[in-house]
């Protein structure tokens, strides 16, 4: 295909794209028919219904990716029509090339435009969770050190810091913190840096609570203390069970210090490409 002719494609796809107030973006059916050379409405709505059929078939819901609206366009004489018309996802987009007539050039070139932004997408969204989770082991770890300056304040020492906090993850995880790490095979870590982002903020949440009541009830034994942490990670976990989350049954993510290595690597090669681009 024709460099000038990517380009001009290239262009018309992005120039054609519309995003809702939650920032999906989304294209409109009438407009994609005349993108991808197809004249005839009808002829388009069968590759669209096929498209459908690969939304079912991949386990994806088809209203999510196909809404059917309405839109008004002009007539002759100052009059307006009402047609049907329908918002599609990058997705959905995907699947109507990857169904169309592929011996259209603009055809050929959708199938890898939108394989490329589903990808470019997916691996965005694979980081913003990657973030989350860096950022909740950090808030921990935060509120962790907030929890042991309460301790040492109230009782005159932070010794009993790591025992409080071994009976907030039996109480969370209905296993010791030894157990769990046989459990998920983890060797010389901490339990927290395998922990899903759910039991991460989960266990911050328990923590937070129990600073909080510490502080406001002023308790000065570790018994006190202890007694209140394990109460805050049972409610915690009675919750995490009730919306269908056992905690001790999840499976571990990979080690978050491998995962911030990696994100602060990715952050680097792009500040230095970008940099040689400005160049």
């Amino acid at each position: 295909m024709e460099t000038q002719l990517v380009y001009t494609l290239t262009n018309n796809f992005e120039d054609f794209t519309h995003t809702t107030d939650n920032g999906v973006e989304f294209w409109l059916a009438r407009d994609l028919q005349k993108l991808l050379d197809y004249t005839q409405w009808r002829n388009f709505e069968l590759v669209i219904e096929k498209a459908k059929t690969a939304c079912n078939l991949s386990g994806q819901e088809v209203f999510d990716h196909f809404a059917d609206v309405s839109k008004t366009i002009d007539m002759p004489k100052g009059a307006t029509k009402e047609i049907n018309d329908i918002m599609l996802t990058r997705y959905a987009c995907y699947l109507i090339a990857q169904n169309g007539d592929s011996r259209k050039e603009t055809i050929a070139f959708a199938q890898t435009y939108f394989a490329i932004q589903t990808r470019k997408a997916e691996i965005i969204e694979q980081k913003l969770l990657e973030y989350e989770r860096v950022s909740a082991r950090q808030k921990l770890a935060k509120t962790e050190k907030e929890l042991s300056q309460v301790i040492y304040e109230q009782t005159g020492g932070n010794e009993n810091f790591a025992l409080i906090r071994s009976k907030g993850d039996q109480a969370l995880f209905n296993n010791t913190t030894a157990q769990m790490k046989i459990k998920w095979n983890i060797k010389n870590k901490p339990l927290a840096d395998y922990m899903p982002t759910i039991l991460l903020k989960a266990k911050d949440f328990a923590t937070e609570i129990t600073i909080f009541n510490a502080t406001q009830h002023q308790m000065q034994t570790e018994n006190q203390i202890s007694h209140e942490h394990i109460t805050n990670n049972k409610t915690v976990r009675d919750t995490l069970i009730s919306r269908g989350i056992t905690p001790e049954n999840l499976s571990p993510d990979e080690d978050v210090k491998k995962v911030e290595r990696k994100l602060n690597s990715d952050n680097k090669k792009s500040l230095k490409n970008n940099k040689g681009f400005q160049e």
